[in-house]
Order: structure tokens, then C-alpha cells, then sequence
């Protein structure tokens, strides 16, 4: 049976339209609550505690609000971050110890989205037994705690000072950030107050963008989505690095001096490359997006390459099953499971920084022997209950764009796991093939679905 609320990401949609409403999300706080009291085993009198953030979106104080009184009617104490990265709460709801920890946060999404991701106690994402259960309380009518057993709600004191910390204790002690120019884009997000100070803290002049967050502008033309800006930013001010976040802080964009935009494969590699010079890599995973010349550049290094489903929890998923360290997206999402148990853009940053540093180069020199077939991403708005695997249309289109292409490419059809957008996506050599071939597919999916 599938799933109607959680998708690869929580739960997730367009303010004030179920879920995304004070009512429901009321209903799913009760609902976790109740599940995180059924599965843990504590002394009498003793309450689970969850901890809730936050990004900068305005709707996130009403969210808030709610998921604290549905928590609390299911006797369990929430402990309130205020706005901090989504990584953030993975680090201290293990660090705190507590139960669970959730974000109010659509990510990359414009500020009339928003939605609710859950952590373990070990700050992983939530397992989908666990989301399973959830949901199917949902069904079921909201109750309330005996007035003694109900939850308490507090403030955790300097939520964004320990996490500045953490972020700092994960780059090498003997290395420093002096000298270097930064330009840092927070994208009006959840990390607008923490990571120019972690930069900064760790020696680098330190040039913020996007640190003025009004409720209504998180990702409105900056951060990781829209690295355009930061390049004109790095080139204005002469930086030597610009690094781009978005909402909530767990993807990561960079460029460098010259304005050169690097993705998420490529930071990848440059952390795969300087993990692998320390005899300390045994495998890497990308997903089904990673481009053919990320994969034969790993493959040159000698290092195991795995494919996992688009989305950061499946390339934890498929890290977790092979006992590798490092995985990620080239949408910027970049895990470092011997840094941080989630993804985490500003942790991935230092990483990078610390490889750069370490090998005495570049981005452009450490990417050097990278080369990347061209890719085109076509995204197409699909109507509700369109299935577009069944349509025949769609099917031929891609088949005969694989016939073209033969060994020399490949050709991806994937739907969002948060936009109604079929992604149509064609790889191979000849740039020019590649634009055509995606055209004429996402063409034949307008056509099919108008």
C-alpha cells in the first residue's frame, strides 16, 4: 500500500492546502507523538521529547505551533530550536539525546511551501516502518493525554552556538581558514546567523549573502538553486571561494575565484579524490543523476561506484548496506557518514576546503581530471493522476532516444519526489544529440499529458 503523506523527503506541499495546514499537521504531531510513546520503553513519569526546527519561511511559526500542542496532547515534551539547518536538529537530537527531531522546512522550495521531516534518536532519517506507523494513526481520531501526563514545552539554550561548533570540530585541527575569502550564500534560510560565523571562526574573511531573511524571501534568487548570484558576488569582491546553501542548508554549490560553478558531483569528487589519497575510501555512491564521467572518474581511482534512487535517503540507504562513508546527489547534497550522520552543506563545505588545502590546490586543479559528459534535465509539470509509465507515447520516445544513443548514453525518466514534474533527463557525448533527444521527450510528455 503506498504511502499518501510522507514522500522521499517527509511530508511536504503548498501552505494551507492539506497536508500543509495548521488542522493536519496538529493531527500528524499527535500522531508521531503517540507512535514515539507506544515504541519507547521509559520509566514511569518519564515523557518522550522531541526537539522541533525550523527554517526562515513565515508559515513555520504557525507549523510550529501546531506540531507542539499535537506532540504535547500525546504526552510528549518538545523541546523548541527556533530557526536552525535541517542537519542541525539531526546533530542535537542525537547530541540532547532525545527521542526524535523535526523540521519545519521545505528545503529548496519557494517560501509558500513548506513541510515536516523527522529524525531518529540517532539523527538519521526516519525509517519507513516508522513513517508507515505514523500514517496510519492519521486515520484515527485525535485524543488528548490525562491533563498530568501531557507534554511540556521548552527553549534549548544556544541551539545555533553547539551546532556552530560540531560544524567546526569536523574540519582538521591543524588546518585553518587564514588568508582565504569567502563568499557565503545562506539563501535568506535557516543558516543566515551560523555559517558565516563558522567560516569566519575558523579564520576565513567572510563576504554573507543572503542573510536577511524576511519570512518571504528563502531562495527567492539566491542560495544553492540560484548559484548565479553568489558568482556575481565572488567575482564583484574578488573572493577566493564562494560557497551556496539553500533553505534549509543541506546542499551545497560552490565556485570558485575565476566564477566557475561546481555541483554536487563534482564536490564529490574532490572530497572522494582527497579520501582516497589518505587510503581511507572504500566506496562511493551517486544515484541515478550522477553523470557518466563522475562515474568513470571514480572508476580511475580504483574506488567501488553504486547507483542509488534519486533522493539523500536512499543514497544513505544504499551507503548503509554497502558500509561505505561517502555518498551524494549533484543537486549539492553531500554525505560524510565519518562526519555527520545526514547531509549537511556546511559540514560538506569544510570538507572540500579541508581536501583543497590539504593537496595545495584549486577546485579547478583538484577537478581537473574530471570530465563530464553533457546532461540536459528537462522538468515537466504533470497533471494529477497522469501515469505516465502506461503511456505508450512516452515509452517509444524513449526507446528510440536509447537506440540513438546506443553505449555512448543514457536517457532517465524520473518523477519528483516533492513537485508534480516528470524529470526528463538525456546524457551522451555529442552535446547537440543530447539537447535534441531531451526536447523531443519532454515534448512527447506535454503532448501526452496536456
Amino acid at each position: 500500500m503506498g504511502r499518501r503523506y510522507f514522500g522521499t523527503d517527509g511530508v511536504r506541499g503548498r501552505v494551507g492546502e492539506v497536508p500543509i495546514t495548521p488542522e493536519f499537521v496538529m493531527r500528524l504531531g499527535y500522531a508521531a507523538g503517540v507512535t514515539l510513546v507506544a515504541r519507547e520503553k521509559l520509566p514511569a513519569g518519564e515523557h518522550p521529547a522531541v526537539l522541533i526546527g525550523k527554517d526562515t519561511r513565515i508559515s513555520g511559526y504557525m507549523l510550529e505551533a501546531a506540531l507542539e500542542a499535537g506532540f504535547s496532547a500525546a504526552g510528549v515534551d518538545v523541546i523548541l530550536a527556533g530557526p536552525i539547518p535541517t542537519p542541525a536538529v539531526a546533530y542535537l537530537t542525537r547530541a540532547l539525546r532525545l527521542q526524535a527531531g523535526v523540521v519545519i522546512s521545505a528545503s529548496h522550495n519557494p517560501f509558500y511551501d513548506n513541510g515536516i521531516k523527522f529524525f531518529s534518536a540517532g539523527g538519521a532519517k526516519l525509517a519507513d516502518a516508522v513513517e508507515a506507523e505514523i500514517e496510519s494513526r492519521l486515520d484515527q481520531p485525535m485524543g488528548c493525554a490525562e491533563a498530568a501526563r501531557l507534554g511540556k514545552a521548552r527553549r534549548v539554550a544556544d541551539a545555533a552556538g553547539r551546532y556552530i561548533e560540531f560544524c567546526k570540530s569536523t574540519f582538521p585541527n591543524e588546518l585553518d581558514l587564514r588568508g582565504m575569502r569567502i563568499a557565503v550564500d545562506c539563501a535568506h534560510g535557516a543558516a543566515y546567523h551560523i555559517a558565516p560565523k563558522v567560516f569566519h571562526e575558523l579564520g576565513a574573511e567572510v563576504l554573507p549573502v543572503g542573510v536577511e531573511p524576511n519570512g518571504l524571501n528563502i531562495n527567492d534568487g539566491v542560495g544553492a538553486t540560484r548559484p548565479e548570484h553568489l558568482k556575481k558576488a565572488v567575482l564583484a569582491h574578488r573572493a577566493d571561494l564562494g560557497v551556496a546553501l539553500d533553505g534549509d542548508a543541506d546542499r551545497l554549490i560552490m565556485v570558485d575565484q575565476r566564477g566557475q560553478i561546481y555541483d554536487g558531483d563534482k564536490l564529490l569528487y574532490v572530497v572522494a579524490r582527497a579520501r582516497h589519497a589518505e587510503g581511507r575510501l572504500d566506496g562511493v555512491v551517486g544515484t541515478l543523476m550522477s553523470n557518466l564521467g563522475f562515474e568513470h572518474a571514480i572508476a580511475r581511482l580504483g574506488v567501488p561506484f553504486a547507483r542509488a534512487k534519486v533522493g539523500d535517503r536512499y543514497v544513505l540507504e544504499l551507503l548503509h548496506e554497502r558500509g561505505w562513508k561517502l555518498g551524494g546527489e549533484n543537486s549539492g547534497h553531500i554525505i560524510c557518514l565519518d562526519r555527520h550522520t545526514t547531509g549537511d552543506g556546511i559540514v560538506s563545505a569544510l570538507q572540500v576546503l579541508a581536501a583543497l588545502k590539504q593537496q595545495g590546490q584549486t577546485l579547478a586543479e583538484a577537478c581537473a581530471e574530471l570530465v563530464f559528459y553533457p546532461q540536459k534535465l528537462i522538468n515537466v509539470g504533470l497533471p494529477a493522476g497522469f501515469d505516465w509509465q502506461a503511456d505508450p507515447g512516452i515509452a517509444a520516445a524513449q526507446a528510440r532516444a536509447e537506440a540513438e544513443l546506443g553505449d555512448s548514453g543514457r536517457v532517465l525518466l524520473r518523477p519528483s519526489g516533492t513537485e508534480p514534474l516528470l524529470r526528463v533527463m538525456v546524457e551522451g557525448r555529442d552535446g547537440v544529440v543530447v539537447e535534441r533527444l531531451a526536447g523531443d521527450i519532454a515534448a512527447v510528455v506535454e503532448r501526452a499529458s496536456a
